[in-house]
């Protein structure tokens, strides 16, 4: 009878224990794990190339910010920017899928290089957005090989109020093709991800400008009173 007793304790006892093979090794977790690792590798790049600037910027939106995260200067570190476009190719491939559209188009002017690099990596073709329409040759914004009906998606640095994403989508479908879906390295969280919606577009994105900021304290990189201009700039959107 004690030992009947012993060995029923045993196994519910057991079965209160997590399973931290499984939620760690099951896929859910694993995709977690790995999402957390790129979120990391990039803030450590952000770091060691001094993306991260404070002051008093205006950004292509017209507002004025007390932080700038300048990703345009990334393609000038062989090193980092091949780095960086391996996260698009991992962010994509995970959150969108591959075969979720047939071409990328750049946006004008931070995303075309990151978007130049990913489309060779997933050997799609690609597309940039002029930011004005050509009044030469075939006067068109969109340049490059667009056929009704082709899936685009939408590539930049990062995102504010979605204004140059917004103006992009709009000059894909004007000349016949699909855009559904948006991706980014940045999320500002100043509204960007809400007006991409209000046209039907998703917004994909590796890190929010809060989580960069948390992370980026952590390691030592930026103040506390740093850290605070970036969090109260997200709570005024």
């Amino acid at each position: 009878m004690e030992l009947h007793l012993k060995v029923a304790e045993e196994v519910n006892a057991s079965s209160l224990k997590p399973n931290l093979h499984n939620s760690t090794q099951g896929k859910g977790g694993k995709e977690l794990v790995e999402k957390e690792a790129m979120k990391a590798e990039l803030c450590r790049i952000l770091n060691k190339i001094g993306a991260l600037k404070f002051g008093a910027f205006k950004l292509t939106s017209g507002k004025v910010s007390p932080y700038y995260i300048d990703l345009r200067i990334v393609p000038s570190f062989p090193d980092a920017f091949q780095k960086i476009c391996d996260l698009y190719v991992k962010l994509i491939k995970s959150d969108i899928g591959a075969n979720n559209f047939d071409r990328i188009a750049g946006i004008p002017t931070a995303g075309i290089p990151f978007a130049s690099l990913t489309v060779y990596h997933l050997k799609k073709p690609f597309l940039y957005i002029r930011p004005t329409e050509r009044l030469h040759g075939r006067e068109r914004r969109v340049e490059g090989i667009l056929l009704p009906g082709n899936r685009v998606l939408l590539m930049d640095d990062l995102i504010t109020s979605g204004g140059s994403l917004r103006r992009a989508a709009e000059a894909i479908r004007a000349e016949g093709g699909v855009v559904t879906d948006a991706v980014v390295l940045l999320d500002r969280e100043e509204g960007g991800k809400e007006n991409l919606a209000k046209d039907h577009v998703k917004l994909h994105y590796l890190l929010t400008t809060s989580e960069a900021a948390y992370k980026l304290y952590e390691i030592g990189a930026i103040t506390e009173d740093q850290l605070d201009i970036v969090l109260k700039q997200v709570k005024r959107k």
